[in-house]
Parts: C-alpha cells; sequence; structure tokens
C-alpha cells in the first residue's frame, strides 16, 4: 500500500512539474507577442519557413529540375506566380525548395557549432590551466582572419558539398563564438552549488555536465537562434561566389548569382525574389534571436 501511494505521489510530482514547464513556454510566447512584437513577427516567420521548408514537396507547383524552354524568362501570371527563369524553370518552386536547403543548413550547423563551442569554450573555460591558455590564443589567432578568407580557405580544401559547407560554416561558428561561452564557464564554475558538488566527491565530468552546462542553458538558446540567421547569410554568400551547395539543390545565393545577375535587365524577378526571401529570413532569425535575448537574460530585462 505505502508502494503503490509513493508512486502515485511520483507521478503527481511529474505531472505538476510537466504543466509548469507547458505554463513557462506558454508564458514566454504570450511575453514575446506582448512585448516585443518586432520578434513576434519573427517568429510567425521562421514557423512559415519551417512549415515551408517541411512540406516543399507539397506547396512547390512544379518540380525544382523541371526545364520548359518554350516558357523560359516568363514574367509573373496565374501558373508561375515568380516568374521563370532562363531556362523556364518555376522561380517559386526553387524558392520553396530553397528554403529548405537554405534551413537544414542552418540547423545543422547550429547543432555541429554548439558542440564545438561548448567543447572549446566552456569545456576550457572549467579546465583553465595551460590547456584554456593554448586553445584561447589559437581561438585569437583564428579571430584575426577575415570570416570570409577563412570559408573559402576551408572550402577549397574539404570541396564542395552540402555537407561540407555544414562543415566549414559550423568549424568557424564555433571557434570563433567560443569565447562567450568560456566567460560563462568561468563565472558558473566558482557558483555555490558547483562548489558543493566538488565538495560531495563529485568528479569533474558530472560538475561540467550536470552543473554548468545546464545553467548556460539562456545564453546557449540565444546564440543558437541568433547564428540561424548568420549561417542562412553564411551558405547564401558562399553560393553566390559559386563555393556553396552544388547543382542540382538550388539555394537563395545561387540563384541570386550567375543566371540572376546576367539577366537582370531583362528579366529581373529572377534576382528580386531570391533577395527578398533571404533577406525577410534572416530579418526573422534576427529579431528573433534579440528577442530571446531581451527575454531570457534577467539583466536586460531587470530581473
Amino acid at each position: 500500500m505505502e508502494q503503490r501511494q509513493g508512486v502515485g505521489v511520483e507521478v503527481a510530482l511529474e505531472g505538476v512539474a510537466q504543466r509548469k514547464r507547458r505554463n513557462r513556454w506558454l508564458d514566454f510566447v504570450v511575453r514575446l507577442f506582448r512585448e516585443k512584437p518586432l520578434a513576434a513577427t519573427g517568429l510567425v516567420i521562421v514557423v512559415v519557413l519551417l512549415f515551408t521548408a517541411i512540406f516543399a514537396d507539397f506547396i512547390a507547383p512544379y518540380d525544382y529540375r523541371e526545364q520548359n524552354l518554350k516558357e523560359s524568362l516568363m514574367g509573373h501570371s496565374f501558373t508561375h506566380l515568380m516568374g521563370t527563369d532562363q531556362l523556364g524553370r518555376d522561380i517559386f518552386s526553387r524558392i520553396v525548395v530553397g528554403a529548405r536547403v537554405s534551413l537544414v543548413v542552418a540547423f545543422s550547423c547550429v547543432a555541429g557549432f554548439l558542440v564545438i563551442a561548448v567543447v572549446f569554450g566552456m569545456g576550457t573555460g572549467y579546465m583553465g590551466g595551460k590547456v584554456d591558455m593554448l586553445v584561447q590564443r589559437f581561438v585569437d589567432g583564428w579571430m584575426t582572419i577575415p570570416t570570409l578568407i577563412i570559408l573559402l580557405a576551408m572550402v577549397s580544401v574539404v570541396g564542395q558539398g552540402l555537407w561540407q559547407i555544414i562543415l566549414v560554416l559550423s568549424l568557424d561558428r564555433g571557434i570563433s563564438t567560443s569565447r562567450v561561452l568560456r566567460g560563462e564557464a568561468l563565472a558558473l564554475k566558482e557558483t555555490t552549488y558547483v562548489e558543493a558538488a566538488r565538495a560531495v566527491g563529485a568528479g569533474h565530468l558530472r560538475i561540467f555536465l550536470m552543473h554548468v552546462v545546464p545553467n548556460a542553458f539562456a545564453p546557449i538558446i540565444i546564440m543558437a537562434t541568433i547564428s540561424l540567421g548568420v549561417f542562412i547569410l553564411a551558405e547564401a554568400s558562399l553560393s553566390f561566389l559559386g563555393y556553396g551547395v552544388p547543382p542540382p539543390f538550388p539555394t537563395w545565393g545561387s540563384m541570386l548569382s550567375g543566371s540572376g545577375l546576367s539577366y537582370m535587365q531583362r528579366a529581373p524577378w529572377m534576382a528580386i525574389w531570391p533577395g527578398v526571401a533571404l533577406t525577410v529570413g534572416v530579418w526573422a532569425f534576427n529579431m528573433l534571436g534579440d528577442g530571446m535575448r531581451d527575454q531570457l537574460d534577467p539583466r536586460l530585462r531587470g530581473g
């Protein structure tokens, strides 16, 4: 009987904890719409982009590779909402599929760069000593080189491709932003609860994974959200220069370069619509990241 009561109490407490977590996220969204209208607008656009990327095959009216030379350079019409390119491919379909490519690159890069930033930044910051000093001198040297030069050099070494671009962008962003998470680790390892865990005999790995990293979730989430727009813009820049995701995959940057520039006067919609999609996407992620920073950082909220 007592065992059943104990199990019932645990289930009840777990239910209360789940309701509190749901209420916390609901309160965050309501507060975001109430206090940060630009961030709320960015959130809506991001949700639309995610929906578009997931259901791109159903939203796109044509195959992004389908060519029809009889309809090349056709302007806006009911059959082609955003016109066609020089090969008769539907611009709207290619932008929709390009959203999927951009978001796959962005979210994959976020996952990769967070792992690198946590290891290089928080890991070495928690360890301290000579390892931390050597890693930080390497980071200092890395940050003195312009980002575009580093990206072009790395792409020329590893080659072009979707996963190569993800690797290059993740590595560059992870090393460059590791300094921020290092500062968080330096502050957290001196807190009372870390000292208490160390006093009861907890190992360094357990303290790092159970106490240091979880308490840095707020800056990690903020960095991840802001970096999504950075990755989309970086991938578009590489594609614009011809070093991005290779054909046949359409990306917003590759649609801007090449044929988009060549036919600017004759068919300006070939460059206008990819540029609008890129601008709106980057703006949405940046506004959402700024709003989440203001809401999650107690120093900016005055809490």
